[in-house]
């Protein structure tokens, strides 16, 4: 039996969809300003299930997880409604008569939809795969950790599969439609996308990752059910799924490949200043001028080289830059033999981390995590290691998907710099706090923000000094030229988007600041060209979170307290640039209150 206030939540969301049915203005019987709030806010987060059933699924909630998002033009008609009429009611409220947490929420929600808005109406959803994500890769992970304990949620996933006929013709539909308008990826990058779809296309069913959830099965279900949803499941593989990457490999390899564009940068696309104007303000979320950002790139890469050359000197290399990182890209001691001894050694890495975080940070998630090796289908265009985080409710933990394709590109010495990252302190102790708010709207659980949280984890890389982790000046020079390569970004997503640098140009300026591998080199260089803007939010947002702890330093003096500090800056989830400076300059002076 449901409670009362599971009932009361049962109503308003019945009342919800009835108002929704009759297209009529939202009644509100709110009458303070908080009261608004909290209306305003519940009715986005249905609306962000319903529209997003991924999400909601990933959020612990069920009832979507037969679905795949709509992306038509009528579904991006109804979301641009909705959401206006979201931001209207959000403007309406008077923030003066909130609470701070609750004008916390509103300017947060406030940023969430403005930008959701401008994106709707740019139609960016005209390009929706880069070398990094995709629609289809997005339908692949999307039961990725949900739990599968009964026949109904097998059932649920087969009916998913079944969504991805109509989830990728939509796509290539709007991909079409950005044929027509100019608006469509340069050849280099669909070249390099095209065979990772072609290689979803299995003569056996049984061989797509789509099928593992039905290889081993709870138990609890009977071998009669347990047959018949495995020949359910494996009929919705091979007469939808396969078929639909097989249409969208054709579509690439084709009518997309031969309409692509020769040039590279996003500013000569029609449309494309304002995009990339787009692109920075989201990801860094900063209004920013390219050019601007282009400067600081230049003065980071040049004080970062002097610390590289520094560090040289004092490792005892006889040489110049070029022969010590070819010394680093070459010798065999610092490259694992097997895909299993890089597994062993970046979660041996991952538990020295642990036993100092105490030391750190006074609140530590619960969530825990692990080192999982990157998909065999995508490892060959993957970049060298991403977080992917646990899923609510879901079975497991977050997982650091490292890449163990061509081991010769994967050295040793970066992996601690690599795994303060990808793991901990960064992706996964930040976002797991993330999920693990308490007293906060569902939607600031789940929201990720580039500029904070890759800013955070680029930030925990240099934080691994203080914790001892770099033991040999070869893994000090790896942490050096990942940052590095954060620098360089700024200077190279800039250069190509804004100021008609060419490939061979950025992977030449890569190549002679850091001592990436070459595979590493050109899979980095065409990530920037397919997804511009997301590489900047890492150095800026580093830069900005150095700027606010020495800020704090100075200011607190003795009274600064490292611990609090850190838990300060994400007891928030993620914010903008902006409102984490208004959030730290609070923390300062309560500090100095106290």
């Amino acid at each position: 039996m449901k409670s009362g206030k599971a009932l009361a939540k049962h109503f308003k969301r019945l009342s919800g969809v009835i108002l929704a049915t009759c297209v009529l203005t939202p009644v509100s019987w709110a009458t303070t300003a908080t009261e608004q709030l909290q209306d305003v806010i519940e009715d986005h987060w249905q609306y962000r299930l319903r529209e997003d059933p991924i999400t909601a699924g990933r959020m612990g909630v069920s009832d979507y997880n037969r679905q795949l998002p709509g992306v038509t033009a009528e579904d991006r008609a109804r979301r641009l409604k909705s959401e206006q009429e979201l931001l209207q009611r959000l403007q309406t409220i008077d923030p003066s008569e909130l609470a701070d947490s609750d004008k916390v929420n509103r300017e947060l929600l406030t940023w969430v939809l403005e930008n959701s808005i401008e994106a709707n109406q740019l139609f960016l959803k005209r390009i929706p795969l880069n070398t990094f994500s995709s629609f289809f890769g997005t339908a692949l992970d999307a039961h990725s950790g949900l739990a599968m304990t009964s026949v109904a949620d097998y059932e649920d996933y087969t009916a998913r599969i079944r969504e991805f006929g109509r989830f990728f013709d939509e796509n290539i539909a709007n991909m079409r439609e950005g044929i027509r308008t100019g608006f469509v990826l340069p050849k280099i990058v669909v070249q390099g996308i095209a065979p990772t779809v072609r290689a979803q296309v299995y003569k056996d069913p049984t061989k797509s990752s789509l099928y593992k959830p039905f290889a081993e099965m709870p138990a609890a279900i009977t071998t009669e059910e347990q047959q018949r949803l495995r020949n359910a499941g494996k009929e919705a593989i091979e007469q939808v799924a396969i078929p639909a990457f097989d249409r969208v490999a054709n579509f690439l390899e084709g009518d997309y490949l031969k309409a692509a564009s020769e040039t590279l940068g996003v500013e000569q696309l029609r449309g494309g200043k304002d995009y990339y104007r787009y692109n920075i303000g989201y990801y860094v979320t900063l209004d920013m001028d390219p050019t601007e950002i282009h400067r600081t790139g230049l003065a980071e890469v040049k004080r970062i080289r002097a610390e590289m050359e520094a560090l040289i000197k004092e490792s005892g290399f006889k040489g110049s830059f070029a022969e010590f990182t070819h010394f680093l890209r070459t010798d065999p001691q610092f490259y694992a033999k097997t895909p299993e001894e890089l597994l062993k050694e970046t979660a041996y890495i991952s538990k020295r981390i642990d036993y100092v975080l105490p030391e750190f940070f006074n609140l530590l998630p619960r969530t825990p995590y692990g080192v999982v090796p990157v998909p065999s289908e995508i490892a060959p265009n993957y970049t060298t290691a991403s977080y992917n985080p646990a899923a609510i409710g879901g079975t497991r933990g977050g997982a650091y998907w490292l890449n163990t394709h061509g081991l010769d590109q994967r050295p040793l010495y970066e992996l601690p710099a690599l795994t303060l990252h990808e793991a901990v302190p960064g992706h996964h102790l930040q976002g797991a706090l993330s999920q693990e708010l308490e007293n906060v709207p569902d939607f600031r659980r789940e929201l990720y923000l580039s500029a904070f949280g890759e800013g955070w984890a680029l930030y925990s890389e240099r934080l691994g000094k203080e914790m001892g982790l770099y033991t040999t000046p070869y893994e000090h020079f790896g942490r050096l030229s990942y940052e590095m390569w954060r620098a360089a970004r700024l200077v190279i997503d800039t250069g190509i988007h804004s100021q008609g640098w060419t490939r061979q140009q950025a992977l030449d300026f890569l190549s002679s600041n850091t001592s990436l591998s070459p595979a590493n080199v050109r899979a980095e260089v065409d990530r920037y060209i397919s997804w511009p803007g997301q590489a900047l939010s890492y150095k800026m947002g580093e830069i900005k979170i150095r700027q606010l702890r020495a800020q704090a330093e100075k200011e607190l003096g003795e009274k600064f307290d490292l611990r609090a500090f850190h838990d300060a800056l994400l007891k928030n989830g993620a914010l903008p640039l902006s409102m984490l400076e208004e959030q730290m300059q609070r923390f300062i002076a309560e500090q100095k209150a106290s």
